[in-house]
């Protein structure tokens, strides 16, 4: 199983280093946007896998961990990857692509709404590189209106 990294795994790559963030959540509609921030550290596995683990505060309050692993299957020919994080006890599983400018990576994902009602809905998280040391990730809900709903962005700078 000596499997040689395709394109797909070397677009990941970019991802790797260690890097600051600020993130702008909107928790509810009816009050102003809550900021956070803290860093990450993403490192590969063998050229195939990435791995990242963030260390920060949350929007509204405390401390919180996230590790996001990142690959792409070359049978699906599609991205997979997976979040966790301290503040839920949901493992999120991705399923994404890259635009055909292969500069934004789209990652689906089915998780537990926002309402609290205990029901499950549809999220994308959309990573775009808007420069070799500055990334965006904008989160994305699918509402009970049938309308996607952009709730949170995080920017990311490398760390020089």
């Amino acid at each position: 199983m000596n499997t040689e990294p395709q394109k797909e795994h070397q677009w990941l790559q970019k991802l790797v280093g260690e890097w600051t963030y600020e993130t702008e959540a909107m928790m509810s509609p009816d009050h102003p946007p809550e900021r956070a921030t803290g860093t990450e550290s993403v490192r590969s596995i063998g050229g195939l896998w990435v791995i990242g683990e963030g260390q920060g505060e949350m929007p509204c309050g405390g401390a919180a961990t996230m590790i996001i692993t990142l690959g792409y299957d070359p049978q699906k020919q599609r991205y997979v990857g997976t979040w966790v994080g301290s503040m839920m006890t949901y493992l999120w599983l991705y399923d994404g692509e890259l635009d055909a400018a292969k500069n934004i990576l789209t990652l689906n994902s089915d998780g537990p709404a926002m309402t609290g009602d205990e029901k499950m809905t549809k999220y994308t998280d959309v990573i775009e590189f808007k420069s070799h040391n500055h990334r965006v990730m904008t989160s994305h809900v699918l509402g009970d209106d049938g309308q996607w709903h952009q709730f949170m962005t995080v920017d990311s700078w490398r760390k020089q």
